[in-house]
């Protein structure tokens, strides 16, 4: 059974850190390409970014620069770190893992709030 969890949401101020992150079982995670989606308030779950099983990542234009995500094969593990957090970036972000052959799977959710 695959489980994706997430971690490290919150409430931050506007310019301000956040870094999130993810840890999935059931699946080999180094053969899988692990993205982070978020839905906004009243809006659709958006794209935000992805790592593919080598490293190397995709961002969505509006996080361009300002989030960086990475991942750890021995941990299972996807991190994104978001920095200069504005409103805007409000929403609960979702990790996500997919491959040609699987999924994707999802996980629960965690909600990061940007507001003074």
């Amino acid at each position: 059974q695959v489980q994706l969890v997430e971690s490290g949401g919150g409430l931050v101020q506007p310019g301000g850190s956040l870094t999130l992150s993810c840890t999935a079982s059931g699946l080999m995670f180094s053969t899988y390409i692990m993205a982070w989606n978020r839905q906004g308030p009243g809006q659709e779950r958006d794209f935000v970014a992805h790592v593919t099983p080598a490293g190397v990542p995709k961002y969505a234009d509006s996080v361009k620069g300002r989030f960086t995500i990475s991942r750890d094969n021995a941990k299972n593990t996807v991190t994104l770190q978001m920095n200069n957090l504005s409103p805007e970036d409000t929403a609960v972000y979702y990790c996500q893992a997919y491959r040609s052959t699987n999924g994707p799977y999802w996980g629960q959710g965690t909600q990061v709030t940007v507001s003074s």
